[in-house]
């Protein structure tokens, strides 16, 4: 045993070996030196190609498709001028006058025979909305040919009397009592007559033969029916209304302004208002009087306002915010819905060009890439020649896109579903700007980031 490693400690220290064993040692220096230099220039180009992406990726900026863009219901508008400063925000109702408005009735109760009308239908003063029948009608018709019958016969009977007087063959009461029948006979047939002319039915064309079982309700005014208090068959009095017709044509505001802010309306002034219930839209009014008592219970005193131009959309009742004009300053405003706000700013999107940028710069790039392989030869161009082809045709079938980029803005007055807005960035003249849908952009903007950080 002991001669074995002596033997083994004899053949070490032999001139042979040493040179054997730092061969081996410089060998094994030069490929662990290799792997280290190919690691540091892998590492190296990983660093190059995520900077030279890092270049061409913008943060304010996210690119939604056509699907996408309708998906969402993203809206395009711009820049408005609106009055928000130096105004009085007041609370209202719409309203039309009282002679505006008005309630078909019978003026003798029935039964409801038809509904010639709808609620919403625009009708005419004078047109047939309903018809009713009663037995009333029929013997209003034939009174009053009876008592016209009656009033000819007394008519001659007076005459007859009256010859008999001049002659002195007939007795004076007898004259006096023809008279009077007859001055009877024709108040009653008057009072009939005009009875019949109320309720629709037509005393001078009236005869035995076309006597009427019903008569027509007729609309008292020109305007939209409102509201419809009958079924057909349903019984009615002569109190009851029947239908209810309103004309929108002198549809105005009843504002209420608390005594503290009286002082700053005036007849003339211009209010621009929308629906409570639905600020999308807005209207304009003008202030044609001011109330000079206290509503009840409220130290509001009622200011009226006219409504000018379009009225569509407006029905009585309702609800309304107004902004009534102090001055004419007018600011840069956006719907308020255009607006979001992202880690303390707000901000607003417009539709940019910014892609297109993009694809000239990386064009640029590709042609000074070309130039390169052209130096070095024609055998890498050949190489990635299906790569540019597939490329290509990947661009001509690529869904059209539109890139939206995010604005920093500083926001102002809010009112009447507008907000002031100062750009902090310079952006194009009648730029595109999303008015609704901007959530989802933003939503979309923060996702990619946090992907692009993982």
């Amino acid at each position: 045993m002991k001669k074995n490693i002596i033997n083994k400690i004899s053949a070490w220290k032999s001139p042979s070996f040493k040179i054997i064993f730092l061969l081996a040692m410089a060998y094994g220096v030069f490929i662990i030196s290799s792997c280290g230099s190919k690691s540091e220039t892998k590492a190296e180009e990983a660093g190059h190609d995520e900077e030279h992406h890092g270049e061409h990726e913008n943060d304010n900026t996210a690119t939604l498709t056509a699907e996408q863009i309708k998906s969402i219901k993203i809206e395009l508008g711009g820049i408005e001028k609106k009055q928000l400063t130096a105004s009085l925000k007041v609370n209202g109702l719409l309203k039309v006058p009282n002679n505006n408005r008005a309630n078909a009735t019978a003026l003798l109760g029935g039964v409801i025979q038809s509904i010639l009308v709808q609620t919403g239908n625009t009708v005419s003063k004078g047109q047939v909305i309903a018809t009713i029948s009663n037995n009333s009608f029929i013997t209003m018709q034939e009174e009053f040919l009876s008592v016209s019958s009656k009033a000819i016969l007394a008519q001659l009977e007076f005459t007859r009397q009256n010859e008999l007087q001049e002659g002195n063959a007939g007795a004076l009461k007898n004259l006096q009592a023809a008279d009077a029948e007859l001055r009877t006979l024709k108040a009653r047939k008057a009072s009939l007559q005009k009875q019949l002319e109320l309720i629709g039915i037509n005393p001078a064309s009236l005869t035995s033969d076309n006597i009427q079982s019903t008569v027509n309700i007729i609309s008292p005014l020109s305007g939209a029916v409102s509201e419809i208090m009958v079924n057909i068959g349903s019984y009615v009095d002569a109190k009851n209304p029947i239908a209810e017709i309103v004309d929108n044509s002198q549809l105005h505001l009843d504002l209420y302004v608390y005594e503290k802010d009286l002082q700053k309306i005036r007849v003339g002034q211009t209010i621009h208002f929308t629906l409570t219930n639905n600020p999308g839209k807005e209207y304009d009014a003008d202030v044609y009087a001011i109330s000079n008592t206290f509503e009840q219970n409220t130290k509001a005193v009622a200011v009226h306002a006219m409504v000018k131009g379009d009225k569509r959309g407006l029905i009585d009742g309702m609800s309304i915010t107004a902004l009534v004009s102090l001055e004419n300053a007018t600011v840069d405003a956006v719907p308020t819905n255009a607006i979001v706000n992202h880690e303390g700013q707000d901000y607003i999107f417009i539709v940019t060009d910014a892609h297109a940028e993009m694809e000239h710069h990386e064009h640029g790039e590709a042609e000074i890439a070309g130039h390169a392989h052209d130096e070095h030869g024609h055998d890498h161009d050949h190489d990635h020649g299906g790569k540019d082809d597939e490329h290509k045709e990947g661009d001509n079938t690529k869904e059209e896109e539109t890139i939206f980029e995010k604005i920093p803005v500083r926001k102002g007055t809010t009112d009447v579903g507008y907000s002031e807005i100062t750009l902090l960035k310079e952006i194009p003249a009648n730029s595109k700007v999303v008015v609704n849908g901007a959530f989802f952009i933003l939503a979309k903007m923060n996702n990619k980031g946090e992907a692009h950080a993982h």
